[in-house]
């Protein structure tokens, strides 16, 4: 029983584009958190103890 969806090239390479830009923008975003993180710690957060 095969009943799987074939896709064509055209769907294939629009998957994979949609796919890509997802993981930039998430990837922009963990950027986002990690400087707002950094600029509300403030410049002495190398020297805070752990």
């Amino acid at each position: 029983m095969e009943d799987r969806v074939r896709l064509t090239e055209e769907q294939q390479k629009s998957r994979r584009r949609r796919s890509i830009a997802i993981a930039v923008v998430l990837a922009a975003l963990v950027m986002i958190f990690y400087v707002i993180t950094l600029v509300r710690l403030g410049p002495g957060v190398t020297e805070m103890p752990l």
